[in-house]
């Protein structure tokens, strides 16, 4: 077994140099930085988590037969619609959202009836209702000045709340500001190749975020740096820990957490050198709070404050270990593994070009695949390269 005090202990001063040409490139939360208008944008966990919270305790769930929905266009306004609903006086307003679950249950084009003055979108509507199939559906409404219907899902949709998740993530990330080890990120600075964890968190720098629809976080512990081997320099290949997760209270995604190893992320919040990538999902079906509870929300705390012994070991095994001496080898290695004649070409001259000399190593070859994924211009060619590189890695753990 190995001595935990043989691993390799390093607190180098920050900013940290970083080699991103290696491992994946991952682009989600990037893709939520550049959608996420200024009101989505939280500077705290604690901020997120009261918001959701108190949206959660404005809110009531009801079950009703969908064809005794009354739909009506309000008075004098030819852009509302409202609903009328068994047991309930009062009449609650679709959000955009909850009017498209609305269509969609009835099988009407919800852009087609948004486009319509709201007399004739609620004269399809009702009857796409009343000549629909009874079925029962669970109706999610908040009352905060006025009644909204903000879902419309199936009875036996199984709610995992956004505050729910937001305090799953405060257990151990605090307020996400620096006061745990787990933050919101810095930024790597392009021009030295250095990545800076110390960045003041505002509505450009931070990586949380929710909507009416859904909430999602992102988090790193990069003030406690990683050693896993060296560079062809000679410096230590440096990584932090880092995770993302999301969820939706109205069912328009799933809940998911995703985990991995990362050496940087850059300002428009892509994260670069990502290694060890694991998601898990957990659909709203009936039992989904108690997976949350039972498997979700545990596996963010074990990966919080799991040691990263046995990554750092999965790199160092995988850079011990060859595959291949010489061309002969190297060509039989990854056509072996389901590459084509072209990219086996690629992978190899990108080894060379890179790291100074032909792969030879089990890492050598998985640098060579994903840096090659990174040149595909489809997403799904990409993917089908990274996949391959990530089974590679882990069956050398």
């Amino acid at each position: 077994m190995t001595n935990s005090s043989s691993l390799p202990q390093v607190q180098p001063l920050a900013p940290y140099r970083v080699d991103v040409s290696r491992g994946e490139n991952v682009s989600r939360v990037s893709s939520e930085w550049f959608a996420r208008p200024a009101d989505e944008r939280f500077l705290s966990l604690g901020d997120l988590h009261a918001m959701m919270l108190a949206r959660a305790e404005a809110a009531t769930t009801r079950i009703v037969e969908s064809r005794a929905i009354e739909v009506r266009a309000e008075p004098g306004d030819a852009d509302r619609l409202t609903l009328l609903t068994p047991g309930c006086a009062e009449p609650v307003a679709p959000t955009n959202w909850s009017f498209g679950q609305l269509c969609s249950l009835v099988g009407a084009p919800s852009a087609y009836l948004r486009g319509l003055p709201a007399t004739l979108a609620g004269i399809n509507l009702q009857h796409g209702l009343l000549s629909h199939r009874g079925e029962h559906v669970k109706m999610l409404e908040t009352r905060d000045g006025r009644t909204e219907l903000r879902a419309v899902t199936g009875p036996d949709y199984g709610r995992i709340w956004d505050h729910e998740l937001v305090a799953a993530v405060m257990r151990i990330a605090g307020n996400g500001t620096g006061d745990t080890r787990w933050k919101v990120p810095g930024v790597l600075d392009w021009s030295t190749m250095t990545y800076n964890p110390h960045v003041d968190v505002t509505s450009d720098t931070t990586t949380l975020y929710a909507s009416d629809r859904d909430v999602f976080l992102f988090l790193v512990d990069d003030t406690n740096p990683i050693e896993a081997g060296k560079l062809p320099s000679g410096e230590p290949d440096l990584f932090f820990k880092g995770f993302y997760c999301w969820n939706s209270e109205v069912g328009s995604k799933t809940l998911g957490l995703a985990t991995f190893f990362l050496r940087a992320v850059c300002m428009n919040r892509n994260l670069w050198g990502v290694e060890n990538f694991e998601e898990i999902n957990i659909r709203h079906s009936k039992f989904a709070a108690n997976r949350f509870a039972e498997h979700a929300a545990p596996a963010l705390s074990r990966f919080a404050g799991s040691s990263p012994r046995s990554f750092i070991e999965g790199i160092r095994t995988a850079r011990e270990r060859i595959v291949a001496r010489n061309d002969e080898d190297r060509i039989s290695f990854l056509r072996g593994r389901g590459f084509s004649k072209g990219d086996t070409g690629r992978i190899i001259a990108t080894v060379l070009d890179e790291e100074g000399h032909p792969p030879s190593s089990l890492y050598d070859f998985v640098q060579g695949i994903t840096a090659t994924a990174r040149s595909k211009v489809h997403q799904d060619d990409r993917l089908e390269l990274e996949g391959k590189a990530r089974r590679l890695l882990e069956r050398a753990s």
